[in-house]
């Protein structure tokens, strides 16, 4: 089996990330997330929705990775998100993700996105292993919920090119309501801390203004949560540098589980936007992008599909990585 070749240990007493399991994945008997020894990928799709110098004029291919570290109430992914066995992971061989990854690539898309890869991280290396094998190097984008342990991502360096995390919470009370991850400031702040390390703040772009090397944040705002999205705004600013590059997000969207939930079945309203995005000029933020209020109308996949997104970018720009 290829995992035994490269990463055995890694997956037969799996702490990964930071629910660190112990688990041992070539069994049956799995941790949190549910995910064996297997690459469980739902979609390799492009994809255009992504911030501007990511998705650039021709899209992005990005990977989804089924399951997930986190299991946030109001994910706009549940359908593949989900640790319940059986809902969300297609599992494909190793060959049949290369071969679906080199049509993208021969068609000039220049960008590779590995899309809640936390738990998967062996899998990642592989995949970047055999292109590289094959003379392939594209931009390797690692799309993560920020639920990861710094040492991995220490483990990364010089292979992913951009990273592109989430900071959801600074309030462990709030991460552990919504996502079962009480710890999660803890942790999504010591990883974010070694990106910028990494990659400091400064993002370099090619000639047609599309990302070769970087970090960006993003901050969703989410409905009843104002004080959350501005502590994480100061965190970025106060602790890394106002400089990073930030997208923040409205595009919070109910979903089946959330939609009797005071808070969480609806949508962000004018005001809470509006006071997160005072703090944002507040803190000297001026780079990255800010996403219109309207939408959560655009951004919700339906993975049933194809393509489960709607091919449309609705990142308001700002700041002189904007539009």
């Amino acid at each position: 089996m290829i995992f035994e070749d490269y990463y055995s240990n890694l997956l037969h007493h799996c702490a990964l990330c930071p629910r660190q399991c112990h688990a041992d994945r070539f069994s049956s008997k799995l941790g949190y997330c549910n995910t064996g020894a297997v690459f469980p990928v739902s979609s390799i799709c492009l994809h255009h929705g992504e911030e501007p110098v990511i998705s650039g004029k021709r899209g992005i291919c990005n990977i989804f990775f089924s399951h997930c570290n986190l299991q946030c109430r109001y994910c706009q992914n549940y359908q593949i998100s989900s640790n319940v066995i059986g809902v969300g992971p297609i599992v494909l061989e190793l060959e049949e993700i290369i071969t679906q990854l080199e049509v993208h690539l021969k068609n000039k898309i220049t960008r590779i996105g590995f899309v809640s890869p936390s738990h998967v991280l062996p899998q990642v290396e592989i995949i970047m292993k055999r292109l590289r094998e094959r003379n392939w190097n594209p931009v390797f984008v690692y799309n993560t919920n920020g639920y990861d342990r710094s040492e991995q991502i220490r483990s990364l360096e010089g292979r992913i090119q951009v990273y592109l995390p989430d900071l959801k919470y600074t309030d462990g009370s709030v991460s552990k309501a919504y996502s079962d991850a009480a710890d999660y400031p803890f942790y999504a702040k010591e990883a974010i801390k070694e990106m910028f390390r990494q990659k400091g703040s400064e993002i370099i772009l090619d000639e047609q203004g599309e990302i070769l090397s970087g970090l960006i944040i993003r901050h969703l705002v989410i409905p009843g949560q104002v004080e959350n999205s501005i502590a994480c705004l100061r965190f970025i600013a106060e602790e890394l540098s106002p400089d990073v590059s930030v997208s923040l997000m409205s595009q919070y969207h109910p979903v089946p589980a959330t939609i009797k939930h005071r808070c969480l079945g609806r949508t962000l309203n004018k005001e809470e936007y509006a006071q997160v995005r005072h703090e944002l000029e507040k803190l000297g933020m001026q780079n990255g992008w800010i996403q219109e209020l309207e939408s959560s109308a655009y951004y919700f996949p339906d993975f049933n599909r194809p393509h489960p997104f709607e091919e449309k970018n609705h990142h308001g720009g700002r700041g002189e990585h904007g539009e």
